[in-house]
């Protein structure tokens, strides 16, 4: 037999004609390069040491009032997921409107306030963390909503509103961190996670029809416009009824109701159906995840499931799928790539997949391995995001392939 060399390249991505590697250096080009990249090694660095800390290997933080799970609480909320929400939103600012979001020299001090806000948190003292870290979210919630305004876009005024709700609620978790309640701060997490899981309900009901209509010809999908209201209204009132901590004769029927709502919407978008589309099937599968996550919130209301189950399958389920889903595509297209997923984001989004499984149904079906489940989706997590980052540092620090800005 003939052996024929094959690069890794070619092996990476067959279906992307061969071009010469940009030249330069466009990391603060705009706000997804360096808060995808960052967000991204940081989620698997925080991870890491989560499950260090678990096993005792690890030292708890000097900050965070010194409690592992608090710190882990609120980096992964407002660590880790602010920053890809901001540097999706400083992303899709500019192709909503058309106005310049903070590049250059304020893109680049908005990295290095975030970077401090993750120093602060893990070493400094209440008062200090709540400044560095504290400021991140409000900052760049101004930033946002001043380039909504000079375009006049009024209809993405609530996705603004959602952003300084999302800063104010880590200004309170800062606030009960300093008076030392642990109680009231992972609560402040609780309600900060809800803010994520809305922005998928929201933002994915307008965008996932679209990408599957226009990626998949003939595509035959229910969109049902009669249930959006009724979506977003009955997620928000079981979304507050857990924050909350709302009785179980409240947070039970809410919730169901709003996994029943959103279980009939997945139903009629037929994600099943999509094929050998992997940058499709991933947004799917992260939206069916919020059926599942409300469902297990209104049995972990009632005691049928252990307390953290819903948490997790919103956290890593919902959120962290739809992150790596969000992450590559938006990646892919804004460097001027073909939107395919190659081999490195397959496996990356299996494993996030496997992570949310792991996690999620591994204590439902043996709750005696529940550390034995909590690590091996931490594992699964740290190389998803780890491969993510050291496939796409290239791409996000050199500039777009077809010489377009950004």
């Amino acid at each position: 037999m003939v052996q024929i060399p094959i690069s890794p390249s070619s092996l990476h991505r067959p279906t992307e004609p061969r071009q010469q590697p940009p030249s330069g250096w466009a990391l603060f080009a705009l706000g997804f390069r360096p808060f995808y990249l960052g967000g991204a090694v940081f989620a698997a660095l925080a991870v890491a040491i989560w499950a260090g800390q678990l096993a005792g290997v690890l030292p708890p933080p000097a900050g965070s009032l010194g409690l592992a799970l608090v710190w882990h609480a609120h980096e992964m909320v407002f660590g880790f997921a602010a920053v890809i929400v901001v540097g999706f939103l400083f992303t899709a600012g500019r192709a909503w409107t058309g106005v310049d979001t903070p590049a250059g020299g304020a893109l680049a001090a908005f990295t290095a306030l975030w970077v401090a806000g993750r120093l602060a948190m893990w070493a400094a003292s209440p008062p200090l963390a709540a400044l560095l870290d504290g400021l991140f979210l409000p900052l760049a919630a101004l930033a946002f909503t001043r380039v909504l305004a000079r375009a006049g876009n009024r209809r993405n005024y609530p996705i603004a509103l959602a952003l300084w709700v999302y800063g104010a609620i880590n200004l309170a978790y800062h606030f009960f961190a300093w008076q030392g309640d642990a109680a009231l701060a992972l609560r402040a997490c609780v309600a900060g996670l809800a803010l994520p899981v809305l922005f998928v309900t929201v933002i994915g009901a307008r965008v996932l029809p679209m990408f599957t209509t226009n990626a998949v010809p003939g595509f035959r999908l229910k969109s049902n416009p009669r249930l959006g209201k009724p979506i977003v209204a009955a997620t928000i009132a079981a979304l507050l009824a857990w924050v909350l901590e709302a009785p179980a004769w409240l947070t039970a029927p809410l919730a169901a109701l709003a996994g029943v709502l959103l279980g009939v919407r997945v139903a009629g978008w037929r994600g099943y159906a999509v094929g050998n589309r992997p940058i499709l099937w991933i947004l799917h599968l992260a939206y069916a995840w919020l059926p599942a996550g409300f469902l297990l919130l209104a049995a972990g209301a009632l005691g049928w499931v252990m307390p953290g189950v819903a948490e997790h399958a919103f956290a890593v389920g919902v959120v962290g799928t739809a992150i790596i889903a969000m992450i590559t595509r938006t990646a892919l297209g804004h460097t001027g790539r073909r939107l395919v997923a190659g081999r490195a984001e397959v496996v990356a989004y299996w494993l996030i997949v496997a992570a949310a499984l792991l996690r999620v149904a591994g204590p439902l079906a043996w709750p005696a391995g529940y550390l034995h489940w909590v690590y091996g989706a931490a594992l699964c997590w740290v190389i998803g995001f780890a491969l993510y980052a050291l496939t796409y540092a290239p791409r996000l620090a050199r500039p777009r392939v077809d010489g377009k800005p950004g």
